[in-house]
């Protein structure tokens, strides 16, 4: 019996998160560009809104990216398995009462928020099916699962071909009994916060990054220029608006979320957790580099 992976389509979906992000990553580079040469007043305000709105969506985007990447589908004997980011769902094939093409439905299926090619994630309620999860990467070939617990909705590449297998597996019965299993990604991040280590650096980081932007909203209305230092010579350079600070915790904090995140994906596995330590430790020590980056600049004479 043809028992195996049967992955959803993916090049499509991973065009088009790559697109927006490079798309979002321009924008807020521009913004930030921008916001390092603007001075006190709406222009510095306009600048700073652009940059945060459009970086704000690149890691959600990402996540939905690798998710996709990583997805597939894998029947067997025993169990049908959704391996979706860090979404995962065993399903013992015991507990599946039917599957069926989604064209099946009288009433269609209503797509989850921000349905992206490549990314149909998301819970609905329908009408005659409740609950309904989405698992999917393509409006076109979705395959629904139901237990009694929910309804899943996936897309398979083939979907023809899994639920012929599904229904030969079935014929054939199961060998052992699977047990069932529902992982989120919010269990990776509720696990972390247990660890009071992890408490730690979380709360630390945060605080060095609210500090930062609170000090710099405080000092920049207060002096007129700031200098980044002194030539080889010994001249002082340049002196530039003191708009320019708030460079400093907006860097922080991009790069805090960007540490935040790096850190739970290696959190997940007990031998790399290691690595999420130094990653979370590398935001508290860069959040203090900001601080006195920030304190020499505001010291040095002009």
């Amino acid at each position: 019996m043809n028992v195996g992976y049967f992955p959803p389509p993916k090049r499509r979906g991973l065009i088009v998160h790559g697109v927006i992000i490079f798309g979002l990553a321009i924008v807020a580079a521009f913004g930030f560009v921008n916001l390092s040469r603007a001075a006190v007043g709406p222009q510095l305000l306009i600048a700073l809104l652009i940059s945060f709105f459009a970086f704000a969506p690149i890691p959600l985007l990402a996540y939905r990216g690798y998710s996709l990447w990583r997805a597939n589908y894998h029947l067997d004997r025993d169990s049908f398995e959704i391996h979706w980011g860090l979404r995962v769902e065993t399903i013992p094939l015991t507990d599946i009462e039917w599957m069926r093409p989604a064209d099946d439905l009288t009433k269609p299926l209503s797509l989850p928020a921000l349905p992206l090619p490549g990314s149909l994630v998301g819970t609905r309620r329908h009408p005659d099916l409740g609950l309904v999860e989405f698992l999917a990467a393509d409006a076109r070939k979705l395959l629904l699962i139901a237990t009694a617990k929910r309804v899943f909705v996936i897309s398979p590449a083939e979907p023809a071909a899994l639920a012929q297998t599904f229904a030969r597996a079935t014929e054939m019965g199961s060998l052992a009994r699977a047990e069932a299993k529902s992982v989120y990604p919010s269990f990776v991040i509720t696990r972390a916060w247990e660890n009071n280590w992890v408490r730690y650096l979380w709360l630390t980081a945060l605080f060095l990054n609210v500090g930062l932007f609170v000090w710099a909203s405080l000092i920049i209305p207060s002096i007129s220029q700031i200098t980044l230092g002194t030539q080889f010579s010994g001249s002082p350079l340049e002196a530039l608006p003191a708009s320019q600070l708030i460079i400093f915790p907006v860097a922080s904090l991009l790069l805090a979320i960007v540490g935040w995140i790096a850190g739970l994906y290696f959190y997940r596995l007990e031998r790399e957790r290691a690595l999420a330590f130094i990653v979370w430790g590398s935001n508290v020590l860069t959040g203090l580099l900001f601080l006195l980056a920030m304190l020499f600049i505001i010291t040095t004479p002009i």
